[in-house]
């Protein structure tokens, strides 16, 4: 049966996987291995020359690896996947790809605070500039195009703004000027609430530490591939021209369009040139681990969605609430565009503002009892945290407000427990600043 005809649910079980040859096993096994022996000299020299294809060492590839790749590709509609050791190293690998000292990239400001920082200072050092439009505004995303442009880079629901792009609009932009369109797509889940391959993007990282993992167990980060941009159209030397590191080797030429292995050059490059140098790869346990998470993803997630709306609902009519961020609501400036592109529900994660400012917010937080002071998302269990303090602490005062970060302002990624668990421990902590 042709895994292009099975359903989300479907896939995030079987995609991938070929039984086990040589013991039967069902379960996907952890091969936690360094290394794999040749078949011969020959068949080492052909798979270190590209000539081939096949494990050489866990570094590059790993055969528990290889099934959470080819799962997540299938689930986002993408041509393959890179695994690496996190969302970080996600965007890094994928930016670093097809970026050198010189160009820019275009990307909203309502990013994840730790994106911020590696975009704004760690790119700068390396001769590569962030340009930070306004998300809301495709045009403002346009006016800072130049010649010197590569991407433009996109979150599916800015974090913590909330935020839900014009993805039609800004792949039009793309389009326009030729770029690819890079979309992380933690938030989305893997494609069950939105797949950005199918509204222009070429190109999806995520960190599948998040719902993908959906435990708090494992960090990892992976890297999609549409195969659907042309590498070859003369703005990315990287791909056709020949590689140093491979004898002369063009991607374009063996991996590209009309090539025998169908468009994959993006990946193969982020592999064997981005993954090789740099180092930041997943290990087999956490690959296996994340595996796991896939598997039970889609009802997770139906139930986390489903209890963020009923959160945010409830926080948006209670008395010691200013203001309530989530796209699921009807006040939300984006709520329509969240109708539009978002599917299954409108995300895991709210904010919200406690009356009273920072202080309250402090003393509200410093209350709660069953809901967990931490920085992450995605969790089986409902955490919080205050941004401006913590996720967005490096940024300025005028670049947190750009970003959606007030003093006052709550993240809650919202878990699976029972609602009214979740409702009560809230509302003790409001009792506590009264």
């Amino acid at each position: 049966m042709s895994a292009q005809n099975l359903k989300f649910e479907t896939l995030q079980i079987h995609a991938g996987q070929e039984v086990d040859p040589t013991t039967g096993s069902r379960a996907v096994p952890i091969y936690q291995t360094t290394s794999y022996v040749f078949n011969s000299s020959e068949h080492g020299a052909n798979l270190f020359a590209l000539k081939e294809f096949g494990n050489i060492y866990t570094r590059l590839m790993n055969p528990t690896t290889d099934v959470f790749e080819k799962r997540v590709a299938a689930l986002e509609g993408g041509v393959a996947a890179l695994a690496v050791s996190s969302g970080q190293a996600a965007q890094f690998i994928a930016l670093n790809n097809i970026l050198q000292a010189g160009d820019n990239f275009v990307t909203s400001s309502f990013l994840y605070g730790g994106s911020y920082n590696q975009f704004k200072v760690a790119f700068k050092r390396l001769g590569i500039e962030a340009r930070f439009a306004n998300g809301d505004d495709p045009q403002s995303i346009d006016s800072l195009i130049n010649d010197k442009t590569k991407a433009i880079y996109l979150e599916t629901i800015g974090n913590p703004s909330f935020s839900i792009p014009d993805f039609e609009k800004i792949a039009e932009i793309a389009k326009k000027h030729d770029l690819p369109l890079i979309v992380d797509n933690t938030f989305g889940a893997a494609g069950y609430l939105f797949r950005p391959l199918e509204h222009g993007a070429n190109v999806v990282v995520q960190s599948a530490t998040k719902w993908i993992g959906g435990h708090g167990t494992s960090i990892g980060g992976v890297i999609v591939d549409g195969g659907n941009y042309n590498w070859g159209n003369g703005k990315f030397p990287q791909f056709t021209e020949p590689s140093e590191g491979y004898h002369g080797l063009v991607f374009n030429s063996v991996f590209g369009i009309g090539g025998p292995f169908g468009n994959i050059q993006f990946i193969i490059r982020a592999r064997v040139e981005g993954l090789r140098d740099f180092g930041p790869s997943q290990s087999p346990f956490n690959s296996f681990l994340l595996i796991q998470g896939l598997e039970t993803l889609s009802l997770r997630v139906q139930r986390h969605v489903d209890n963020a709306l009923e959160l945010a609902k409830w926080l948006e009519s209670h008395p010691q609430v200013d203001k309530v961020e989530y796209p699921g609501l009807a006040s939300s400036p984006t709520h329509e565009r969240a109708k539009k592109y978002l599917k299954n529900g409108f995300g895991a994660v709210l904010s919200f503002e406690v009356k009273g400012g920072k202080e309250a917010a402090i003393k509200f937080v410093d209350n709660l009892k069953l809901i967990s002071h931490l920085a992450n998302v995605g969790d089986t269990k409902t955490l919080i945290i205050q941004p401006s303090a913590t996720t967005h602490q490096q940024l300025s005062d005028a670049e947190q407000l750009a970003a959606g970060v007030k003093p006052s302002s709550l993240r809650v990624s919202v878990g699976i427990e029972h609602i009214d668990d979740i409702k009560a421990d809230l509302e003790q902590a409001f009792a506590a600043i009264k």
